[in-house]
């Protein structure tokens, strides 16, 4: 049997993830990604913008899109905080294509000086976070 532990994903609208059967997390953390397993070592972690994975002892994967946060681990547990986060099935993949693309064709136009490209870059990381755990890319 698996050595499992809790997770929660919370955002301030819900609980989106909880389960006590997790075998492994991935979150994608200021520093790189960062993996955790059942009875790691405490620790505080900024999230950025990516891919949150979750691996469950009955060999389910759950994918979470996010704009970044904040996890801690602590007692065979783990809580991450997000402002924004989207479970791979509930995220439309059309209208993160969308995104994407607006974002891009705003990268490309250096000759417009009323586009704010760290907006445009921080929109292109969004969809392609989003496009990463729906599976789209």
């Amino acid at each position: 049997m698996a050595r499992t532990f809790s997770v929660e994903v919370l955002t301030p609208e819900r609980v989106l993830f909880s389960s006590d059967q997790v075998v492994s997390l991935t979150v994608p953390a200021w520093e790189g990604s960062l993996g955790i397993m059942a009875f790691h070592a405490p620790l505080v972690a900024a999230l950025r913008t990516g891919v949150i994975t979750i691996k469950l002892a009955n060999g389910d994967e759950e994918r979470i899109a996010t704009t970044g946060g904040f996890m801690e681990v602590a007692d065979n547990r783990a809580v991450i905080l997000c402002d924004i986060a989207e479970l791979d099935h509930e995220i439309d993949v059309e209208r993160a294509r969308r995104a994407l693309q607006r974002a891009l064709d705003r990268l490309r136009n250096f000759q417009d000086p009323t586009i704010d490209r760290e907006r445009a870059r921080r929109a292109k990381e969004r969809a392609m976070a989003r496009l990463k755990a729906a599976g789209a890319i």
